[in-house]
């Protein structure tokens, strides 16, 4: 009977975003599966493109003449089930495309230029595979030259598990090949070539004796050297006698070889602890897919919670997914997990190569990882059988994507929990706003732990007010209460951290004579100079130019450089300190692969004295004798035109804060700030979530902000400034018909940064709480802005924005 299949094309369009029917070959009947890619014609000219088939079946109503699928790109899906329906969730909620959601759902190196190679797995097939294999134990799998009916003919080969597809993608994820050794003769055929060798050939008769105990194992060069002491002549001279078959194995790449990872086995709880591992549990078992949201101060261990619920759900046989917001918080994590869990782990985060992520996607996929350790996009992890979901500062910004699909990885595992039926656990000592009003109304599970297991109190806190403090020093980064902490603290030998969320040199250039100011030719934002490399670069687009020596507006050079990053710190901090070993940590400095994890064992093993970072250093990181947390500048969030500023500055405070005092020491933090008053300062200062909640929640409500209201983001950008704000105009003016009075609409304005890379972005903010045309507008738009695209104009919806700038 005849088959056909529907398939998602990639082409990020509303009008391809519903399946497309084609034909299927009758030679790839039976064969093809829901989840594969393929290849298909599309359009008038009939050009090949990518696609996924997302449902195969046997009648159609179409009276026309269909298209063929004209190839398969796998011999196996790549998307199961799940997946598909999450993209189609995600498409849905996030106002994306669902080839946008399939593609974020697989490594980059699925998506890049790669090739292909079928393996013969066994001797044992038709001899039509004979001939298409042609004597050789792989062949090149290109689906343009392999006729449908050879397509056919391997797939169903690689159901019967006689071949497998391997993939060696260009210039990025190449498989990863080892030369292995292993033994050609029988026990008979020792003894015999032990009795031809001279008397003295004592490592050849090494190797025949480790051969005959050994006669199945396969080792590398180096394996022999290190068990037997054998070198690479002796192994030359074996395979030349027929002794060693000599053959290229593919292995894993492995990104923890530089990981300080150990044995551990798991600690005894507080009864705070033990009372959140038996509440998560008690849900696991009972295969609820219950939300707990963890709120424990800073050391209160909720990774030690972490790790024992993850062994009794891989007691259970089933697998663990745990996030952590950022790169630099993922080694000490990981570490942690793989001390604990061992080969089950599996790591995935931007900080891998294409290589490392494609092959941890394969671990996972074929169940040999059973736990995911990532950032944001391993929510997508392909782990078959959820037993537990964990969010480690589910707080963090950094789990919303900036680009579509707009997901919150939040979003997505409420999703997969529901799906497998498993729990999810928000762990946070300074938990957003939402997720604790959603505790407080019992729509999560709420578990406390509110005091430190080494039951050391909370660090104290203390506030130094710079504006008393510049006008009386030399130094305009470091208070006399800053500087006497670090020196009492580099005399007892003892560990120092100091934030400032600020890298470069200086924020920016400014001519004394004219006030001109260095712009990014392309952003509306000022350039910051770099000293290491020498130049001014923008943060927003990567533009990069040499140091001015004369002003570029009236050639004067009365040319100053004005704030303060953590280059100049770092000069400064060396000058007062000279002794001192200090160890910077910033996007600039970590931008190689394995930085993070190298600057974090340096400070771990105690090779320096000082860490000093921006914000990537205040959370997550655990070092008994870190005893003085400094913060330069507490102010740099609450200058942000933005309304969950407060939030993030008490959040980052607290959090930075709990970096101190986690052993047996006592700690200090020292905070400069010029705004000593604040609430948020004064909050964290107390560190005092509970009151920081009750009067953020206030603030809240007077202005009709989450978590009392929804919100929506549209943003139109194009070259042209003019033709930006007039769509944002026009969409202002129908969306209106479209809402009811009880709904708030904000703008149309610029944003913060106008033009960033040489585009215009205007936007507006819809504020609600129950508009259901609201969501009917938003898809016609949505579907209409796609014939502006044409004159470089583009639309986009942000659902629950982080941040209006």
């Amino acid at each position: 009977m005849t088959q056909y299949a529907e398939v998602i094309v990639d082409v990020p369009t509303m009008q391809t975003d519903k399946p497309f029917t084609y034909k299927v070959d009758e030679h790839l009947t039976d064969q093809l599966g829901v989840g594969m890619r393929v290849v298909v014609p599309f359009g008038k000219g009939n050009r090949l493109i990518q696609g996924f088939v997302t449902r195969i079946f046997e009648q159609t109503d179409y009276q026309g003449e269909l298209k063929k699928v004209a190839a398969v790109l796998e011999l196996a899906p790549v998307l199961n089930d799940e997946s598909l329906q999450l993209a189609e969730w995600m498409a849905r909620e996030t106002f994306s495309f669902r080839i946008s959601c399939m593609q974020a759902m697989l490594p980059s190196a699925m998506r890049a230029q790669y090739q292909k190679k079928v393996v013969l797995l066994t001797d044992q097939v038709s001899e039509e595979l004979k001939a298409f294999f042609a004597d050789k134990s792989e062949q090149i799998f290109d689906e343009q030259k392999i006729s449908t009916n050879m397509q056919g003919k391997l797939l169903k080969a690689r159901r019967q598990k006689q071949v497998e597809i391997k993939y060696l993608v260009k210039n990025k994820a190449r498989a990863k090949k080892i030369m292995m050794f292993q033994s050609k003769l029988t026990e008979e055929i020792i003894e015999e070539e032990k009795s031809k060798l001279r008397v003295n050939a004592n490592k050849l008769r090494k190797l025949l004796s480790f051969l005959r105990t050994h006669p199945k194992i396969a080792l590398t060069q180096a394996q022999f050297e290190k068990k037997i002491g054998l070198t690479a002549g002796v192994l030359r001279a074996a395979e030349k006698k027929g002794w060693l078959l000599r053959q290229e194995s593919e292995q894993y790449r492995d990104p923890r070889k530089n990981l300080m990872v150990g044995q551990t086995i798991p600690k005894n709880l507080t009864s705070q602890q033990r009372e959140a591992v038996e509440a998560v549990l008690a849900e696991a078992t009972k295969k609820h897919s219950t939300t707990f949201l963890l709120q424990g101060v800073t050391g209160s261990g909720k990774t030690e919670v972490y790790l024992q619920v993850i062994a009794k759900v891989l007691a259970a046989g089933k697998a663990a997914l745990m996030l952590v917001p950022e790169i630099s918080l993922t080694p000490q994590m990981v570490e942690r997990v793989t001390s604990r869990f061992g080969e089950k782990v599996a790591l995935l985060h931007s900080g891998l190569s294409s290589g490392e992520k494609f092959d941890e996607w394969r671990r996972i996929e074929k169940g040999e990882a059973q736990v995911v350790v990532g950032a944001r996009s391993a929510i997508f992890a392909p782990l078959k059988k959820l037993g537990i979901i964990i969010i480690d500062e589910e707080h963090e910004t950094s789990y919303k994507q900036d680009n579509m699909p707009r997901y919150h990885a939040r979003d997505v595992a409420k999703w997969r929990a529901e799906y497998h039926h498993c729990p999810v656990l928000l762990g946070s000592a300074t938990p957003s706003l939402e997720s604790r009003a959603r505790a407080q109304k019992g729509v999560y599970r709420w578990l406390h732990m509110d005091a430190r297991i080494n039951q050391q109190p909370l660090p104290k806190v203390k506030i130094v007010d710079m504006r008393e403090e510049v006008p009386q020093s030399k130094n305009i980064n470091f208070s006399e209460a800053l500087l006497r902490g670090i020196k009492q603290t580099l005399e007892r030998h003892e560990q120092i951290i100091l934030m400032l969320n600020r890298r470069g040199y200086s924020s920016f250039m400014m001519c004394r004579d004219c006030g001109f100011v260095l712009k990014c030719p392309n952003c509306d934002i000022s350039l910051t100079l770099h000293m290491d490399t020498h130049s001014m670069k923008c943060h927003y687009c990567g533009h990069e130019e040499a140091i001015p020596q004369v002003c570029p507006s009236c050639k004067g050079r009365h040319i100053r450089y004005y704030g303060t990053g953590t280059q100049q710190v770092e000069v400064e901090l060396q000058k007062l300190f000279s002794t001192a070993r200090i160890l910077r940590m910033d996007v600039d400095t970590t931008r190689r692969k394995g930085a993070h994890t190298r600057i974090l064992n340096k400070f771990g093993q105690h090779e320096a004295d000082i860490l000093l970072g921006t914000q990537m250093i205040a959370k997550g990181l655990d070092y008994p004798d870190v005893t003085l947390v400094g913060v330069l500048n507490a102010d740099t969030a609450l200058g942000m035109t933005d309304f969950r500023a407060s939030e993030k500055t008490f959040q980052l405070l607290t959090q930075v804060s709990g970096r101190a005092g986690r052993a047996t020491k006592k700690g200090q933090v020292i905070i400069q700030t010029y705004n000593p008053h604040h609430y948020a300062i004064q909050l964290a200062k107390e560190q005092n979530y509970e009151k920081f909640f009750r009067k953020e929640m206030s603030i809240r409500h007077q202005g009709a902000y989450p978590p009392y209201y929804y919100t929506i983001q549209i943003v139109a950008s194009s070259p042209e400034e003019s033709l930006a704000a007039k769509k944002m105009y026009q969409i202002y003016a129908e969306i209106r018909k479209y809402l009811s009075n009880q709904a708030v609409i904000l703008g149309p304005t610029p944003q913060a940064v106008a033009r960033i890379n040489n585009r215009y972005f205007y936007q507006l903010i819809v504020k609600y709480k129950k508009e259901k045309q609201l969501f009917v507008y938003l898809d016609k738009i949505l579907y209409e802005s796609q014939k502006d695209e044409r004159k470089g104009l583009k639309i986009m919806i942000n659902r629950e924005p982080l941040n209006f700038v």
